[in-house]
C-alpha cells in the first residue's frame, strides 16, 4: 500500500493550527486554547473526502524564533522548548510533500509570519497560505490584503466556524499527487503510556521507536497533547500513544493540564495494551497506587515498566520490585519490566509481551470446556458454606471478550465470598493460559435462587 503524501500546519503560536488540525480530521486530537505555546510536539491526522484518505496532516509546535535566536525568548508556554520545536519542525519539513503556513487574519501580516514563508520557500515545496480567523466572507478582502505581499496562494478561512474548510481540502489535496491507496488498516497494537510527570514517557518512545519524535526534558509537563507514533517492525505495525503526565486532580490548578491529563486517561481506554511507566529512582507515590488501581478496577490491560533502572543499585531494584510486586497483589498477573529508556536495558521485553497481553485478550472459550474446567475446579475446593448453606454452581459462560469476560450461573450469588472467587479465577487461567491479560468475573443467581436479579462481579 502507498503511503500517504504528508502536508505540514506551519505558523507561529496561537494563529489556530490546532483547531484547523482537529477540523480538518474531524477529530478533537489536539488540545486548543486561548494561550500560546499549548502544542509542543508534532500531531499527525488522516485527511479524507467521504471514505477515501487523501493525504496526512501534521500539526506542529508554533515557531517564535530563528535557529540563531537564544531559548527561553518565547511566550511563557514556549519558553525553554524553542529550539526542539524548531528541530522537530524541520524533521517533520524533511518528509513533507506540501506545507500550509497559516496566518492570523486578526493580528495582520507580522514580521514572523514573513520569515516562516522563506523558510517554507527554501524547502521547495508546494506552498498555500491559509489565512485564519476571518469570520465572514465579507470580511475576506480587508483582511487579506497584507498577506499578498508574501507572494503565496492565499485562502481565508475560519477554522473555528468551518468557513471553506471544504475549499481548503480540495486546494491542499492539489498541492500533492494523488495516491491510489487503500483506507489505512488499523494498527496491529496500540500501546498508550501512562504515568506521572517526568517518569521518562517520552524518552521511552523514543527509544523503542529510535528516533527523537517526541520532545524530552527535564521539565515535568513537556507532553500535553496524547501523541500517535508509528513504528513497523519484523511486518508489524505498533501505535505508540505518548501521554501527558497524571498528577493528583487536587494538584492540577491549570486548565490545560486538566484538558491533558483527560486525553491520557481516555487514551488507555483506546489502547490495544496500557504500559504504566514509573519512575525506579522515586518511591513508589500515592499517585502511581492509584494509576495501578484504575487500571485494575477498569480491567485494563497493562504491564507496568520501572524506567531509569540503570541509575539503581541492584539492592535498591530489588526494594523497588518487592514494593511493587505489594501494590500489585490483587492483580498479579500484571507483567514487571525492569528497563532504561537512556540504556535500552529491557527494551526488547516489552513488545513481545505486549502481543503476548493482546492475543490472550482475544480469547474465545466454548461453554463446554468452560463448564468443565468449572467441575475442574471445584472438585479440588468446593466453595464454603455462607450463612448454613453451601452455594451451588450450575454453569459457567465467557460472556465476551477483551478482557475475557466469565459468567457463573449460582443458586445465590451473595453466598459466594471475594476469595473463593479469585480462586475460581486463578484456576481458569491456569487451565486457559490466561497469564498475563485481566479477566472479569461475574456471579449471577439463576432462576432457582429466590434473589434471582442478584448479581455481583
Amino acid at each position: 500500500m502507498n503511503e500517504l503524501p504528508r502536508i505540514v500546519l506551519l505558523g507561529r503560536p496561537n494563529v489556530g493550527k490546532s483547531t484547523l488540525f482537529n477540523r480538518l480530521i474531524r477529530s478533537n486530537r489536539a488540545i486548543t486554547h486561548d494561550r500560546p505555546g499549548i502544542t509542543r510536539d508534532a500531531l499527525e491526522g488522516c485527511v479524507r473526502k467521504g471514505s477515501r484518505a487523501l493525504f496526512t496532516l501534521v500539526d506542529t509546535g508554533g515557531l517564535t524564533l530563528e535557529d540563531s535566536v537564544k531559548v527561553s525568548s518565547g511566550p511563557d508556554g514556549l519558553k525553554g522548548f524553542e529550539e526542539a520545536i524548531f528541530a522537530q519542525v524541520q524533521a517533520v519539513l524533511a518528509k513533507a510533500s506540501a506545507i500550509c503556513l497559516v496566518v492570523d487574519a486578526r493580528d495582520g501580516l507580522l514580521p514572523m509570519d514573513a520569515h516562516l514563508a522563506t523558510l517554507a520557500r527554501r524547502s521547495g515545496l508546494p506552498l498555500l497560505c491559509v489565512v485564519n480567523k476571518v469570520d465572514g466572507s465579507e470580511h475576506t478582502e480587508r483582511l487579506c490584503a497584507d498577506f499578498h505581499s508574501l507572494g503565496l496562494p492565499l485562502l481565508a478561512v475560519s477554522a473555528a466556524h468551518g468557513l471553506h474548510i471544504p475549499e481548503l481540502v480540495q486546494q491542499m489535496a492539489s498541492l500533492v499527487p494523488e495516491v491510489q491507496a487503500e483506507t489505512p488498516s488499523s494498527p496491529e497494537l496500540r500501546l498508550a503510556l501512562l504515568g506521572r510527570p517526568n517518569a521518562g514517557k517520552s524518552s521511552l518512545v523514543n527509544a523503542l521507536t529510535g528516533e527523537e519524535r517526541m520532545i524530552t526534558s527535564d521539565v515535568p509537563g513537556t507532553t500535553r497533547d496524547s501523541v500517535d507514533v508509528a513504528l513497523s517492525l519484523a511486518g508489524r505495525r505498533y501505535v505508540f500513544v505518548d501521554t501527558a503526565g497524571v498528577r493528583r486532580k487536587t494538584k492540577i490548578s491549570d486548565e490545560v493540564e486538566r484538558f491533558s491529563v483527560n486525553s491520557s486517561l481516555k487514551s488507555t481506554s483506546k489502547a490495544d495494551v496500557t504500559l504504566l511507566v514509573i519512575d525506579a529512582t522515586e518511591d513508589l507515590s500515592v499517585q502511581d497506587k492509584r494509576l495501578i488501581d484504575l487500571l485494575d478496577r477498569r480491567k485494563t490491560p497493562f504491564l507496568v515498566l520501572l524506567n531509569k533502572c540503570d541509575l539503581l543499585s541492584e539492592r535498591d531494584l530489588a526494594r523497588v520490585r518487592k514494593e511493587i510486586s505489594q501494590q500489585l497483589a490483587f492483580c498479579a498477573h500484571v507483567p514487571v519490566f525492569a528497563v532504561s529508556a537512556k540504556s535500552g536495558q529491557g527494551l526488547k521485553k516489552i513488545l513481545p509481551m505486549a502481543l503476548r497481553i493482546k492475543e490472550e485478550c482475544g480469547k474465545r472459550i466454548s461453554t463446554g470446556k468452560l463448564n468443565r474446567a468449572m467441575e475442574e475446579v471445584l472438585a479440588k475446593h468446593q466453595p464454603p458454606v455462607v450463612r448454613r448453606s453451601r452455594p451451588r454452581f450450575f454453569y459457567l459462560t465467557q460472556a465476551e471478550s477483551e478482557p475475557p469476560t466469565f459468567v457463573f450461573f449460582v443458586s445465590d450469588a451473595t453466598r459466594v465470598p471475594e476469595s473463593y472467587l479469585r480462586y475460581l479465577e486463578r484456576g481458569l487461567r491456569k487451565l486457559f493460559a490466561i497469564e498475563h491479560a485481566p479477566v472479569r468475573m461475574h456471579l449471577r443467581s439463576s432462576h432457582k435462587s429466590k434473589s434471582p436479579d442478584a448479581t455481583r462481579s
